[in-house]
């Protein structure tokens, strides 16, 4: 009896092939519910939870007073407008290396800087 020496192959090819499908199709979901998208436009999640999915701690600190690497980002009223901010974390801060923009869409985007400039102290 001669056996069929490709056809182990072939099945592992076809099963590798259906797992990246699979787990591509997964992971395009969770991006979508991590950056807020729920097909609609609008944003789902707080503004307290897209500073935190955006990493806005990492460089300003836990409670966003700044750090050696970025500036305190609390009580903004007087230093940007509602646009200004929102300009700043879509297209970042000019000649900065690490405030680079494009941390939000445009929707979170005015969610975060409406918390930054009325809601956190």
């Amino acid at each position: 009896m001669k056996k069929n020496l490709i056809m182990p192959f072939a099945l592992t090819a076809l099963l590798g092939i259906t797992a990246m499908i699979v787990l591509g199709g997964v992971g395009i979901s969770q991006q979508d519910h991590a950056e807020g998208d729920s097909g609609s436009g609008e944003v789902t999640a707080s503004a307290e939870e897209l500073v935190e999915q955006q990493n806005c701690v990492s460089c300003h600190g836990a409670d966003l007073s700044g750090t050696g690497t970025a500036p305190n980002i609390k009580n903004l009223q007087d230093k940007y407008s509602m646009e200004e901010l929102v300009d700043v974390i879509n297209n970042g801060v000019e000649d900065s290396n690490l405030m680079t923009g494009d941390y939000a869409n445009e929707e979170q985007a005015k969610v975060i800087a409406e918390w930054l400039l009325n809601g956190k102290e």
